[in-house]
């Protein structure tokens, strides 16, 4: 099928829609018109994109944290523990490593290897493998939503069999469960799985099921400039629209400069909105997540909790409508069920003494929204430009030339030309622009603000700035400045 920025026709997403229902058996579990009278009956509370639009309009933080196991029961009571000790208010299931490279036979090693050993063998929940079948059973053994976070580059089987349970959101998009994820997968390819993807909630939704969406804000979650980010989660947002999705929530991965966090966060949804009616998608419901830290963690549990409350409270400034939990043991591995909970807990005690609190605007915040959206524009509009108007065509051509550029990405379709580090107060900025589009203003902006730091630190702007800002936090510290002799 051709690439463009077109929504599917019934006729070529069913013909489409047959092929990937058999790539593995549990394919034949999902009965859309069954699915649809299915998710009917789900209750507001349990529906996601509801739970969404209730918080916002409150003006209420959500926690989630991440979660996933091989086997149904011990999934079931790992979420049920999450639900119920660490009192999260939406809940993940995380996909295995194998289901995200469509890899279901050896999922099925793992789940038997997973039944000898007592214990997931499996870095995640293996969803295809449990069909329709298990997915709905641990749908119902809670009384949260339940979203699917994996990192798949072609998620369609995946995504028809977790709506078919009663899973009312998926995470990831044709960049963003691409570009940070795969070396080889072809771009094209995951833009057209993931159109299938939104294409499918939007029959959902023409069905009047509400099922949300969110494009993966951080990226690879390493020195990510936020306008690179932003930009990625518009242009995921505007191919999402077109095939009919109605409920979208656009994410960010906390940087740690505060101003800067609360920013990108008022920046992307602002700008969000703003594009959406560019095109005339005036019935899509907005709203945001912040990622808690995504790098490098310190291995001391006492600071890794302050690193966590940072995080939680970056989102409730922000006036994020959730924010996804991290663990004390994200320096060790696999967190506990425990520390998972605990993770929960502190990230919900900040929003609880934060509630009601947003960073008030000042000319520091003002001034880097406005950079922010700038930059942003700059990418976003070339990337319509190179695709003479059409988004998606526009992805391709953009990422072979640059246009965006993400940082420390594995994958060869990414130009890898750009280079982050932090400014003198640790906010990240462009330090090789690699081929994007900014303006010369723009340049001298980020140059300056990273010759400041340079000029404090009694050393030259390089990349040795950017290898200490990647070790910096795990070491206790948010800027990677220069050990003193």
């Amino acid at each position: 099928m051709e690439l463009r920025n077109k929504k599917w026709t019934d006729e070529e997403f069913f013909e489409i829609r047959e092929e990937v229902l058999k790539q593995w058996p549990t394919g034949s579990e999902v009965d859309l018109k069954e699915a649809i009278e299915y998710n009917k009956q789900i209750p507001d509370h349990k529906n996601f994109a509801k739970k969404l639009i209730k918080a916002k309009e409150e003006g209420i933080t959500l926690a989630q944290p991440r979660a996933g196991v091989a086997l149904i029961d011990k999934h079931i009571e790992l979420l049920k523990f999450l639900e119920e000790e660490g009192g999260a208010d939406l809940l993940p299931t995380t996909i295995d490593s194998y289901t995200r490279l469509n890899r279901y036979d050896a999922c099925e090693i793992g789940i038997k290897d997973s039944i000898t050993e007592g214990r997931s063998l499996l870095n995640g929940f293996p969803g295809v493998n449990h069909g329709v079948k298990g997915c709905r059973q641990v749908f119902e053994a809670v009384n949260l939503p339940l979203e699917a976070r994996h990192g798949t580059p072609d998620a369609r089987l995946l995504a028809e069999i977790t709506h078919a349970s009663g899973w009312t959101s998926n995470e990831g998009g044709g960049i963003s469960y691409n570009i940070p994820y795969a070396k080889n997968a072809s771009l094209k390819k995951s833009m057209l799985d993931w159109q299938y993807c939104d294409r499918l909630v939007g029959y959902y939704e023409q069905q009047g099921i509400s099922i949300n969406r969110e494009p993966f804000g951080p990226l690879t979650g390493t020195l990510v400039p936020p306008s690179t980010s932003n930009a990625v989660a518009i242009i995921e947002t505007l191919v999402a629209a077109e095939q009919g999705v109605k409920n979208v929530t656009v994410g960010y991965g906390q940087c740690g400069n505060l101003i800067q966090d609360v920013a990108a966060i008022r920046a992307l949804e602002e700008q969000c909105h703003e594009y959406l009616k560019a095109n005339g998608y005036n019935d899509v419901y907005v709203t945001t997540v912040m990622h808690e830290w995504m790098g490098g963690f310190p291995e001391d549990e006492a600071k890794a909790f302050g690193v966590i409350a940072t995080g939680a409270a970056a989102a409730a400034l922000a006036g994020a409508t959730k924010v996804i939990v991290k663990t004390p043991h994200e320096a060790v591995g696999i967190p506990t069920k425990e520390a998972n909970a605990m993770g929960i807990r502190a990230t919900k005690m900040t929003l609880n003494l934060l509630s009601g609190q947003r960073m008030p605007m000042s000319q520091e915040l003002k001034t880097e929204i406005e950079i922010i959206k700038a930059e942003t524009k700059c990418m976003v509009d070339m990337i319509y430009q190179v695709g003479k108007g059409d988004l998606a065509i526009g992805v391709i051509k953009g990422f072979e030339m640059g246009i965006i550029d993400v940082p420390f990405a594995p994958s060869k379709f990414n130009a890898g030309k750009m280079m982050p580090a932090r400014d003198n107060n640790g906010a990240i900025r462009y330090f090789k622009f690699g081929n994007l589009p900014f303006t010369e203003e723009l340049k001298n902006f980020n140059t300056k603000k990273l010759e400041e730091r340079a000029k404090f630190e009694n050393r030259d702007v390089s990349f040795q700035m950017t290898i200490d800002d990647i070790f910096a936090v795990g070491k206790g510290v948010l800027i990677g400045r220069p050990e003193k002799k």
